[in-house]
């Protein structure tokens, strides 16, 4: 398996403290059956900034490390982006990673409200050949509000990413109906751990595809590792077509007909 987003590397994020902490993530993540990962750490979130030259300068340090422990596990760069309004003079000025160095890129929202000009920025990155990958849009209030906002930028060209644990139901049951319904109306590209520690935040990687399978098909678990392919190998995903959500059979014409209207 392939793991498009985590906070493997130590003393940059809320992710792990030590090395140690580090090189422990990776043999769970060698047992779980991930052979690739993607250390994405959080940049511009309010809290971290992680620039692209310490970013890979540290996957560098740390493959070797996992070469000299003998942990066969492949270490790529890439960040979580917290969109912000200099993101595209910031890419433009090398400060920012892609995933893998591909025209994908990991980009993250607050839990609370949407950037604006969230259209605006998705045209402008698209223009740059660069396509925004939405991390766990499940997480956030206005989209969980209201799906369609989703739907909206995907229709856009936005692709998004669910985490396991949303789908396992380790954040709760609301966000694991929601990350369903997601996945139903194929408003989902790929699934990915954002793993943080060992305990508390683990990958939980294969629990989610064995979720999804039970729920619905191995079409679909397909569809999700084949992208995260796609993305280490920097060519186009398949879109499947968006589902629009149905409207309630109890429409208005039956009110009034009820009303005698």
């Amino acid at each position: 398996m392939i793991d498009i987003h985590s906070h493997i590397l130590c003393n940059l994020d809320d992710g792990p403290r030590t090395l140690e902490q580090s090189l422990e993530l990776a043999r769970l993540a060698v047992q779980e059956g991930i052979t690739m990962i993607l250390a994405t750490p959080h940049h511009r979130n309010g809290r971290y900034l992680n620039e692209a030259h310490a970013i890979i300068e540290a996957v560098a340090v740390f493959q070797e490390q996992l070469n000299q422990n003998q942990i066969h596990l492949k270490v790529c760069h890439g960040q979580e982006i917290r969109v912000y309004p200099q993101l595209i003079d910031d890419y433009d000025d090398g400060s920012l990673l892609t995933l893998h160095g591909s025209s994908y890129m990991l980009i993250e929202f607050s839990t609370g409200k949407l950037p604006e000009r969230m259209d605006e920025m998705i045209y402008e990155l698209s223009l740059m050949q660069i396509t925004p990958i939405i991390a766990h849009p499940e997480r956030n209030r206005e989209i969980a509000d209201q799906p369609d906002k989703l739907l909206r930028m995907i229709e856009l060209g936005a692709l998004s990413q669910l985490t396991s644990h949303s789908i396992t139901g380790k954040f709760g049951s609301h966000t694991k109906r929601l990350a369903m319904e997601l996945c139903k109306r194929n408003l989902v590209h790929f699934i990915a751990s954002d793993v943080h520690d060992a305990i508390h935040r683990p990958f939980h990687l294969q629990q989610a595809y064995d979720s999804v399978r039970r729920l619905l098909g191995d079409d679909y678990v397909t569809y999700y590792q084949q992208n995260a392919e796609h993305v280490i190998r920097n060519t186009p995903i398949e879109r499947w077509t968006p589902a629009v959500k149905r409207r309630s059979r109890f429409s208005l014409q039956r009110v009034l007909n009820i009303l005698g209207t």
